[in-house]
């Protein structure tokens, strides 16, 4: 994954713009505004999150205005608008995983990896974040795990720990 300082200018590679070019040529002429959410998708894969300059690039390669995007990333939950870990952690805070933990397993997360939510662990490996309901009221509290996205259930203070592990053995593992 490349990485982005908040105003380092920003040049998107050959292979990533011919991403883009795919992208687009599946819409119509004159609506390439619709390849939007499919390429800042492309450009997250590659940076981890979605920096301004990041975004002015989308916009002009778009042909369109840099406010239209920024829309867009501020609205879907799924955008990163700040550097995030290898493992972002997004834990429903909605009512039904309350009542359950969820805000446990929050304060957990906190004491655990010694940030604060929405910041980066120094090793660069965890950042966590409450997102709004996750779909599984019946299963709190849970969590998904980004870029995957994958999703575990019933959480407690001790699931989540052996996650952290493995988590970290993977990252070892992988290099």
């Amino acid at each position: 994954m490349l990485s982005v300082k908040h105003n380092e200018p920003v040049e998107f590679a050959e292979d990533l713009l011919g991403k883009f070019a795919e992208i687009v040529a599946r819409y119509p002429e004159g609506r390439q505004k619709s390849a939007l959410l499919p390429v800042l998708h492309e450009v997250q894969a590659v940076y981890g999150w979605l920096s301004v300059p990041a975004m002015d690039r989308v916009a002009a390669y778009l042909g369109i205005e840099p406010i239209e995007v920024y829309e867009v990333a501020t609205f879907y939950t799924m955008f990163f608008l700040r550097p995030q870990g290898k493992y972002a952690l997004e834990v429903c805070r909605t009512g039904p995983c309350c009542l359950v933990g969820a805000e446990r397993i929050m304060k957990h997360l906190e004491s655990r990896l010694g940030v604060k939510e929405g910041e980066v662990t120094p090793d660069g490996l965890f950042s966590w974040r409450g997102v709004e309901c996750l779909a599984a009221c019946g299963y709190g509290p849970v969590l998904q795990i980004g870029p995957e996205y994958t999703f575990y259930e019933n959480l407690t203070e001790e699931s989540v720990d052996k996650l952290i592990d493995e988590l970290k053995e993977k990252a070892v593992a992988i290099g």
